[in-house]
């Protein structure tokens, strides 16, 4: 019973630190593109925090009911960015972004939650074909690889220089992981990306390699503050990037759903009444994100990558870490102290786990058969999308801050390509004879 218990507090320890890792390095980075101060950053950590814990413990108790973590959405991230740019170029306050980020995170939420609760959601789902999903998460771990290796080469100075030294040891971090999860045995495979993580910690401090500090609370409880970027705000812009975005957002429930019955196969849970639950669960999660101020947060599709990882199935910690995640943010020592935790010690662990979740893509393309078509459709989606993730934003700052938006997104693009070429491009009578 002992061991049940102390294996159980492991379990939940190892989903408290993988929430973790997966919020801390958003946070930092939306704080610098928009120059938030430190403490800033800090209550940005404490309100992200809060929104996570509470998102995933819905989505998981009433919502699609896995064990999938609630993250801030490297698709939201990219939105964010790329308008905190549009403003500083066209000269605007980025303060009046933000309360405009907080309208559209309003009307995707709102969307969402209409498309759950009505069931509409399921006239949708005929457009998330194998190939759409495996796609979609093969962009998202591409879009997201640059960030990741951006954080774990701590890359700073203008130009952008990597510091050599968290360098070696982020990437010593990345490669521990990986050889714990293929050749450990018993609880080392299992606690893999919690060894790392704390061994990378250790390292990152023994180096000196840390440079931030801690930042002393005077109050023992805060409560998150709401509407901290102002009253929400809308444009006509806004409006249709919130809308388009709901289809990626409805991509990315189906994807993460999808990815993790594969990693939990036994499952035999309706994926229609699944993905409406989680639909208007994520709807309510954006309402939470617009209203305490934070990255809009969205069902993880790397959580495969960490079930598949660690072995961790079980609902029960998933859910008792998600709590323990929202209740600690309220306690402003603690947040400050899991603030420290080395962003590129984070990303490199976040890196690890998308190492599964490219594997998850390939077995999403390859449930069908790869014939002339989806060749074509692949290759399509994948040279444009891949390929305006190369180019500078800068390029596109002649268009309206809308189109700048899509075409800046490979995410988005790639994404619409696919879907779009997947329903115009039906096979023909004698390509479906022949696949029967």
């Amino acid at each position: 019973m002992k061991k049940q218990l102390f294996y159980g507090g492991l379990n939940t320890f190892q989903w408290f630190i993988f929430l973790l890792a997966t919020s801390v390095a958003f946070p930092i980075i939306i704080g610098n593109v928009f120059h938030l101060s430190i403490e800033e950053i800090s209550e940005l950590m404490q309100r992200t925090f809060f929104v996570m814990g509470v998102s995933s413990f819905i989505q998981g108790w009433l919502g699609h009911r896995y064990p999938i973590a609630d993250g801030p959405a490297g698709s939201w991230v990219s939105v964010f960015v790329i308008l905190a740019g549009v403003a500083i170029h066209q000269g605007h306050n980025t303060s009046e972004t933000l309360q405009f980020l907080e309208g559209g995170l309003i009307v995707a939420g709102l969307l969402l939650f209409i498309l759950g609760i009505t069931g509409l959601v399921n006239r949708l789902l005929f457009l998330f074909t194998p190939l759409v999903t495996g796609s979609f998460i093969f962009l998202l771990a591409l879009q997201l690889s640059g960030v990741f290796l951006g954080g774990m080469m701590a890359l700073h100075g203008e130009p952008s220089r990597p510091d050599y030294g968290t360098t070696a040891i982020s990437f010593g971090v990345f490669f521990l992981i990986i050889m714990l999860s293929i050749k450990g045995k018993g609880w080392i495979k299992s606690y893999a990306l919690l060894i790392g993580i704390l061994l990378g910690w250790f390292l990152y401090f023994l180096f000196g390699k840390t440079s931030s500090t801690f930042i002393r609370s005077d109050s023992l409880v805060r409560l998150p503050e709401i509407f901290a970027w102002g009253t929400p705000r809308l444009n006509p812009g806004m409006v249709v990037t919130a809308i388009l975005f709901t289809f990626i957002l409805v991509s990315n429930t189906v994807a993460a759903v999808t990815a993790v019955k594969q990693a939990v196969p036994k499952s035999q849970k309706s994926e229609i009444k699944t993905i409406n639950r989680g639909s208007w669960a994520g709807g309510i999660s954006h309402f939470l994100a617009a209203v305490f101020s934070t990255i809009g947060i969205v069902p993880l599709p790397v959580s495969a990558g960490f079930i598949r990882l660690t072995g961790q199935k079980r609902l029960g910690p998933f859910l008792i870490a998600s709590i323990a995640l929202s209740g600690i943010a309220l306690f402003p020592t603690i947040v400050n102290f899991l603030a420290l935790l080395p962003g590129p010690i984070a990303s490199a662990a976040s890196l690890a786990s998308f190492v599964e979740m490219i594997g998850i893509a390939f077995q999403s393309i390859l449930r069908e058969e790869l014939d002339q078509r989806r060749l074509t459709i692949l290759g399509i989606t994948l040279l444009i999308s891949i390929g305006l993730m190369f180019l500078p934003t800068s390029i596109f700052q002649g268009l309206p801050s809308i189109l700048q938006y899509i075409f800046s997104n490979g995410l988005l693009v790639g994404t619409m390509i696919v879907i779009l070429l997947e329903q115009l491009w039906k096979k023909t009578k004698k390509e479906v004879t022949l696949a029967q």
